[in-house]
This record gives C-alpha cells, sequence and structure tokens, in this order.
C-alpha cells in the first residue's frame, strides 16, 4: 500500500483512454489499496480536460463524457482522499513559479503534493510518489526532491 499523489494529467487518464491508461487504472483501482491524493482543483482541471475530448472533432460522445465525469466525482467522494487548496499552497505555488518553468494550475498541483510529502514525513510516513504526464512539471517535482513517475513511461 503506497500514497500516490496525481496531477489532473495522470488521472484522467483513468476515465478517457491515452498512453498510459492501463497503469493507471491498476494503480487507482480501489482493490489495489493505494492512497490517491488529489488537489482540489482536480476536479475542475479533468472536468475540463473531458470537456475538451467532447469537443474535440472525432472525439467523445457528450454521453461519454457525461459517464466519465460521473464516475470521476463518485470517485473523489468514495475513493480518493482530496487535499485543501489553501493560502499556504498558493504561496508555495507562488515560489515554485519562480524557480520552475510550471504553469498556474501546475505550479498548484506540485505545491499541493509538496505540503502533502511534509505533512506525511512529519508524521514519519512515506511521502507520496508524484505523477505527472507533464515532462516540466515532472522535472520540477525531481528539484523538489519527490519522487516522480511518468504514466507515459508504462503506455500500453
Amino acid at each position: 500500500m503506497t500514497d500516490y499523489y496525481l496531477d489532473a494529467s495522470a488521472v484522467v487518464k483513468r476515465y478517457a483512454d491515452e498512453p498510459g491508461s492501463t497503469w493507471i487504472r491498476q494503480l487507482t483501482d480501489p482493490q489495489a489499496q493505494h492512497t490517491i491524493l488529489l488537489a482540489e482543483i482536480t476536479l475542475a482541471e479533468v472536468a475540463a480536460a473531458l470537456g475538451a475530448k467532447q469537443r474535440a472533432q472525432g472525439g467523445i460522445t457528450r454521453q461519454q463524457r457525461g459517464r466519465a465525469l460521473s464516475r470521476f466525482l463518485q470517485d473523489c467522494e468514495e475513493h480518493f482522499v482530496l487535499l485543501v487548496v489553501d493560502r499556504q499552497v498558493i504561496d508555495r505555488a507562488v515560489e515554485l513559479t519562480q524557480r520552475h518553468r510550471l504553469r498556474g494550475y501546475d505550479a498548484v498541483q506540485l505545491a499541493t503534493a509538496i505540503v502533502a510529502s511534509e505533512t506525511l514525513q512529519a508524521q514519519t510516513l512515506s511521502p507520496p510518489i508524484f505523477i505527472a504526464s507533464d515532462q516540466d512539471l515532472l522535472t520540477a517535482a525531481q528539484a523538489e526532491r519527490l519522487t516522480t513517475e511518468n504514466p507515459l513511461d508504462h503506455a500500453d
């Protein structure tokens, strides 16, 4: 049983077929008994990603989008641990943007993971493994001393 922090680029693979989806589905399956940590903003990011997939030419149908979003929101209620994005996280995100090549939400994702890691380590627990599909974000996470995984390294 391991703690994993997934950013939106990783968790969306559970709900939409993309390279790395099989690995993410195995990792996030409740039967695997891993703790899956998500920032609260991931709800909006995943909803937006699924909406974009529906609007894309040849993309998923509205019905598929609706089912995927419902399943994601249900998993957030029943299986995932949602982490608060508060002023401490935002302040840390601002600092991260000055040290690394990060977009705003990516900085918030990384800041949330760092705060979660520090909290777990203060309790003498292992820090979560940070999972993302964005190379700039993974590079920043590694520079901040987080253990990382890229679902694309486990592509189907």
